[in-house]
């Protein structure tokens, strides 16, 4: 069992004036929490794994491969590996972030 605070780290990343920490990593999984606050762009680039964003305060847009989800406190979004996306239209916006690690490939 490990358990972790994820409140705590979005606050002091709110007081940071955003970014990301990671609260939990285990073979298979990372959890992080992401904080953006405006009028820093969200500069990710797609990821090699699937992941799954929860917001846990603010609101704003992800922009999945061109299409645009609207996102609010309570909302949660699946994005497959690979797929370019980047959140916009917020003022300040938490995610817990929540990646699938896939083991690297046998040679």
């Amino acid at each position: 069992m490990h358990a972790f605070g994820v409140a705590d780290v979005k606050d002091r990343l709110v007081a940071a004036g955003g970014g990301y920490e990671i609260v939990h990593e285990s073979p298979g999984l990372e959890l992080g929490v992401y904080v953006l606050v405006a009028p820093e762009p969200d500069r990710q680039q797609p990821h090699a794994d699937d992941e799954i964003y929860v917001v846990l305060e603010g609101s704003g847009v992800l922009d999945v491969e061109g299409t645009a989800v609207p996102v609010k406190e309570g909302d949660a979004v699946f994005v497959e590996a690979g797929a370019d996306h980047r959140f916009s239209a917020y003022e300040r916006l938490s995610v817990l972030v929540i990646f699938e690690r896939r083991p690297a490939a046998s040679p």
